[in-house]
């Protein structure tokens, strides 16, 4: 059954295979949904853990440790955005697990003006996706997932639907030491695009992409270190030829190789002195080289966090650095209700 569903998952990873970084719609579905992810560089699909954000990253993450478990996010972004997520975690038996949750994105009101600029009051935007995750535990050391997203998406009086998949298998140790994963995120396509004209529905792909990652947890040091590859569907991650339309020609990239083949790294390490506290630091590459500016020194691809447990809750905050003023704040909450006898 392992061979048939991995089969599935890469023949699905070659109908989307066109998807490109940076292009497409529903681009929010990439943002760091818990203050612990974004710690870890906004992407993270190896580490196995009792977090149940991380079946946002990658659905074999689920865990029985996910079972009767509620995470609650929330964060402050640039331009005074706001988006969180919320998901519960729930274990029909030793195998087979389950999570549904939500993810939103509020950008705000904006004023409403014609051609003249008159003003005709306000509107706002948001994007919102739905999550149902299911994980089977084939082997000890081995599991594999899916996750179903719908989306809605409304800009002003335009709207848009779709629907996306992600399907990743993980392997875990039997010392839990060392942990693997593989996704492939987004798959899907838009149901209703947000315009039409004289051709019809306008529509636009889905920002997909593959990610692996590793982590490693030292034995007798309390650290654990992760290696997190994103976007190896397309090597040239260069700002131009990501945002470039379907029809334009492929730009020849300014970036050597090897500077290149970093973009699609995220290291982070996480400092465990105990099971109920953490502090972790990561290095985003592409995210730096994107947003510094000569002359001025920056933080930019650096990201911070930490989280404690407080009588029966887990509390994190994470933050991220854009550039000198421009900082992201991510703040999490979660719990298990087995801790409240639920």
């Amino acid at each position: 059954m392992l061979k048939k569903l991995l089969g599935f998952v890469f023949l699905l990873s070659s109908v989307c295979s066109y998807g490109q970084a940076g292009k497409g719609v529903y681009q929010f579905l990439d943002l760091p949904v818990s203050s612990r992810i974004a710690a870890l560089g906004s992407v993270n699909v190896s580490l196995y853990d009792n977090d149940l954000n991380f079946a946002f990253e990658n659905p074999s993450l689920l865990t029985p440790l996910t079972n009767k478990m509620l995470a609650l996010n929330m964060a402050n972004y640039l331009a005074d955005i706001k988006f969180g997520s919320a998901m519960y975690g729930f274990n029909r038996d030793s195998n087979n697990y389950f999570a549904v949750g939500i993810h939103y994105v509020d950008y705000g009101k904006f004023d409403k003006r014609d051609e003249n600029n008159v003003n005709e009051g306000s509107f706002t935007a948001k994007d919102m996706a739905l999550h149902a995750v299911y994980a089977h535990r084939f082997t000890d050391r081995v599991t594999a997932g899916i996750t179903f997203k719908p989306v809605y998406s409304v800009y002003e009086s335009y709207t848009s639907f779709g629907v996306a998949f992600d399907a990743g298998v993980s392997y875990n140790s039997a010392s839990s030491l060392f942990s693997a994963g593989l996704v492939l995120k987004n798959m899907g396509t838009q149901l209703k695009g947000y315009y039409s004209d004289e051709d019809g529905q306008h529509y636009e792909s889905l920002p997909f992409q593959i990610q692996a990652g590793l982590s490693k947890k030292f034995a007798h040091a309390p650290l654990r270190l992760s290696l997190t590859l994103h976007n190896l569907q397309k090597f040239n991650l260069d700002y131009e030829s990501t945002n470039q339309s379907d029809n334009d020609t492929e730009t020849t990239s300014k970036v050597n190789w090897a500077d290149m083949a970093f973009r699609h790294v995220i290291v982070s390490a996480e400092f465990l002195p105990t099971k109920n506290f953490y502090l972790t630091a990561a290095y985003n590459h592409r995210r730096h080289q994107e947003m510094k500016i000569d002359g001025f020194k920056s933080m930019s691809g650096w990201s911070f966090g930490g989280g404690i447990k407080i009588y029966k809750f887990q509390v994190g905050f994470g933050m991220t650095p854009f550039q000198k003023g421009n900082y992201a704040y991510q703040f999490s909450i979660s719990t298990s209700l087995t801790e409240f006898h639920l």
